[in-house]
């Protein structure tokens, strides 16, 4: 199976995911909460020999209107790091509203709060990997 791992990038905290493309469902990994690159690449580099995956995803933060602002500069770059470390394919996805479909989602389940915000950016990262592989379902 191609199996893919997601990132949803912040410079605090970075939301991971798994999924296969046949089968079509992302899955929570894990959330890495750190700052410096070292402990981060460090734990990416872990993660990628566990999952094998094909192709790495990542968050591309955009304002409403599309355009680029501060974090997506910082996005850019962490994927260019992924790809220079780890030498697979790198994709770039929209994710302007991923973060609020993964609260409104945690708050339907009734996860709010303190209790979300473990949890946030790993359903965020969920969502990022949903919406690659929707993309890669309709390319056929």
């Amino acid at each position: 199976m191609s199996t893919l791992l997601a990132f949803d990038f912040g410079e605090v905290r970075i939301g991971v995911a798994v999924g296969s493309v046949e089968l079509g469902i992302p899955h929570p990994v894990g959330t890495i909460a750190a700052r410096d690159n070292d402990t981060r690449f460090a734990r990416i580099a872990e993660l990628i020999a566990q999952w094998e995956p094909a192709e790495l995803v990542v968050g591309l933060p955009l304002a409403p209107d599309g355009e680029a602002h501060a974090l997506t500069a910082l996005a850019r770059k962490f994927a260019r790091r992924l790809s220079g470390r780890f030498g697979l394919p790198v994709v770039l996805v929209d994710e302007r509203y991923s973060s609020a479909a993964a609260d409104s989602a945690l708050r339907e389940i009734g996860v709010r709060g303190r209790r979300q915000k473990p949890v946030l950016d790993q359903v965020a990262a969920m969502q990022i990997l949903q919406d690659r592989l929707a993309q890669l379902a309709r390319a056929g």
